[in-house]
């Protein structure tokens, strides 16, 4: 090629360089990278939560992103193992996994929460806050042997029964009571009472008294009643329950004439099936009492049955009444310990109609306060309550 035309041919191979107009690749972009949690069975032996570390989608180069746990109503060293370090997402990957051990035991616990949390990411933004692991505990209803009694009694008719299945209160028949009541419902309580909780649970009716700050109390826990649903008048009762333990606990079922509205206390009556005041050397005795008003002046019978060895917190008993126009009398596993008799003019309120009351209240007149030695959450579980009418 001669000289001339080669320079031709050199610039026309410049100009078609310049000329090619295809875009340079845009630059990529980093992925995001979030945390998600899981659920886990607090069984009697360790398990663990799986977490999931994902990108929202592949990168060139290793992702590398700091982890740990954050206690939430979960307590690391007590309900889990506090879990920390740094992960790595290798290129081209888009996930890793951090595994959390669960603390398993046989205590009744709540359902509780704790959190993983992300830090100082490397070639990926942090989006989506913590992931949080759900510890489900199983305690409830299930390792608990015990009393039981019979669905029938010769003689008598079911008249009405809660078995607390389900997923939540029947409020067809219950009321939740809120608040504080009138000077601490009348004995000083400490406790503000809520519907939160209460739950069910393991077909177990579940209420659980807290340690926590709520409309200026420092405890919180439940009070549920009948009242204006379900009343009733003589018959066989059985409740069968396992009871919370601890300094300040009082745990009570029982009931209220059903003119308390009108008449007030104690002149509507009081039945109290079952009470126990929690604290070391007292939590093997639940007491049977009736409150009235006798011609004005404030009146109240009662007796206690004391179990031979452990407590009322370490099974099913099943607590009854047996209830006539003559005389009330107090069982426990089907064992009578007190009685009275309720035909003199002065207890007529005990011939009236009674709805029931289930709580845990925490302090009080009677059982004081709680103290260092009290732990909690605490709970009373009761599996059912039943009400025979005699034939």
């Amino acid at each position: 090629m001669k000289p001339k035309s080669l320079a031709i041919f050199c610039c026309l191979i410049f100009a078609l360089i310049s000329c090619d107009n295809t875009p340079d690749p845009e630059p990529e972009t980093k992925p995001f990278v979030r945390v998600t949690g899981g659920t886990s069975l607090e069984g009697n032996t360790n398990s663990f939560i799986t977490f999931t570390v994902a990108l929202t989608d592949t990168y060139s180069k290793d992702v590398t992103v700091a982890y740990r746990t954050q206690d939430g109503t979960a307590v690391a060293g007590e309900d889990y193992e506090f879990t920390s370090g740094t992960l790595t997402i290798a290129s081209g990957q888009t996930e890793a996994t951090v595994n959390v051990t669960i603390i398993g035991d046989e205590v009744r616990e709540s359902n509780e929460t704790f959190e993983m949390i992300l830090e100082d990411a490397v070639n990926a933004e942090i989006i989506g806050g913590a992931g949080f692991g759900n510890i489900t505990n199983d305690d409830f209803g299930i390792t608990f042997g015990g009393k039981d009694s019979p669905t029938s009694y010769p003689g008598y008719t079911l008249k009405w029964a809660d078995e607390f299945e389900g997923s939540s209160l029947n409020e067809t028949d219950w009321t939740f009571e809120i608040g504080t009541g009138s000077g601490g419902w009348g004995n000083q309580e400490l406790q503000y009472y809520r519907k939160e909780n209460t739950s069910l649970e393991s077909g177990n009716l579940v209420i659980e008294a807290r340690a926590e700050s709520f409309g200026g109390s420092n405890y919180t826990s439940s009070r549920i009643i009948t009242q204006g649903k379900q009343t009733f008048k003589y018959g066989r009762i059985d409740i069968r329950a396992v009871l919370p333990k601890g300094q300040g606990l009082w745990p009570a079922l029982w009931m209220l004439g059903q003119n308390f509205s009108t008449v007030g206390w104690p002149a509507c009556g009081e039945i109290d099936i079952m009470e126990m005041v929690g604290g070391a050397g007292k939590e093997n005795t639940v007491h049977g009492t009736v409150h009235w008003d006798n011609n004005g002046s404030y009146a109240s019978y009662g007796k206690g049955t004391t179990k031979s060895s452990g407590t009322f917190a370490e099974a099913y008993h099943v607590y009854s009444i047996i209830w006539d126009e003559a005389a009330i009398r107090w069982l426990v596993d089907d064992v009578q310990y007190n009685v009275i008799d309720i035909r003199p003019s002065g207890l007529s309120e005990f011939r009236e109609e009674f709805f029931f009351i289930f709580n845990v209240a925490v302090g009080g007149i009677w059982p004081g306060s709680p103290d260092g030695t009290t732990t909690f959450p605490q709970q009373m579980l009761v599996d059912y309550v039943r009400v025979f009418e005699k034939n």
